[in-house]
């Protein structure tokens, strides 16, 4: 798959209101990528259609707790 194809592929996505649940959670199972552009504005938001995404969230909130248990 070429590089314009991706972009369409991508675009027709992020387009259809099936993909964003509450206007502003992006899933897409289909799409492998981690980060999209957000629906509105600038910036990016996870694709909660990608296993990653919950890996990074773990990481995320897991490992602070962790510390903080370890050090008290």
């Amino acid at each position: 798959m070429n590089k314009n194809s991706n972009d369409t592929l991508h675009t027709q996505w992020h387009n259809d209101p099936f993909n964003w649940k509450l206007g502003f959670i992006y899933r897409n199972a289909k799409d492998k990528r981690l980060l999209v552009p957000k629906r509105w504005g600038l910036g990016f938001t996870l694709n909660f259609g990608n296993p990653l995404t919950v890996v990074l969230l773990l990481i995320l909130f897991v490992v602070p707790v962790l510390i903080a248990f370890l050090i008290s």
